[in-house]
C-alpha cells in the first residue's frame, strides 16, 4: 500500500482540519452548532398541515456604494405538533430532505404573536406591526 492509499483510509488519522473549521464559523444569520444550519425568522403562513413558512430577513453590504440592504429568503419549515402560527419568531434548523420543498425543522418559538386566534394578516403586515411595537 502507498501513501496516498493510506490518507484515503478510514481511521488512518488524515486531516480533519477543515471539518473543524466549518463548524465554528458564523455566516450573517445563519449560526451553525454541531453541522446544522440554524436560523431566525417570523412564520408568514401555517395554512399547510405541519408545514410553516418561515420568512428569514438578513442585511447585506451593497458592494459599490455601501449601503445595507434588507433581503430575505422563504424557508419551508416541518412543525410537528404545529405549536407556531402566523406572525410567531422562531427557530430553525436544516434537516433531511422531507418533501421537494422542505428542508428545515422548527426548533422552538421564540416569541409568540400578539395576533395569535385574529383573521389571518398580511406578512408584510404582521411584520410590520411587530418592528413598530419592539421600537416604541
Amino acid at each position: 500500500m502507498t501513501e496516498t492509499e493510506s490518507k484515503n483510509q478510514p481511521g488512518s488519522g488524515g486531516s480533519t482540519a477543515s471539518t473543524s473549521n466549518a463548524s465554528t464559523a458564523n455566516v450573517s444569520a445563519v449560526n451553525v452548532l454541531d453541522g446544522q444550519k440554524s436560523v431566525t425568522g417570523i412564520v408568514t403562513s401555517d395554512k399547510m398541515q405541519k408545514t410553516r413558512c418561515v420568512r428569514v430577513t438578513r442585511l447585506e453590504r451593497h458592494p459599490k456604494y455601501g449601503k445595507y440592504l434588507r433581503r430575505h429568503t422563504t424557508y419551508y419549515a416541518h412543525d410537528e405538533k404545529e405549536v407556531s402560527h402566523v406572525g410567531d419568531t422562531v427557530r430553525i434548523v436544516e434537516t433531511r430532505p422531507l418533501s421537494r420543498t422542505k428542508r428545515w425543522r422548527l426548533v422552538e418559538v421564540l416569541v409568540k404573536s400578539k395576533f395569535a386566534g385574529t383573521t389571518p394578516l398580511d406578512a408584510e403586515a404582521v411584520q410590520d406591526a411587530i418592528v413598530q411595537g419592539g421600537a416604541q
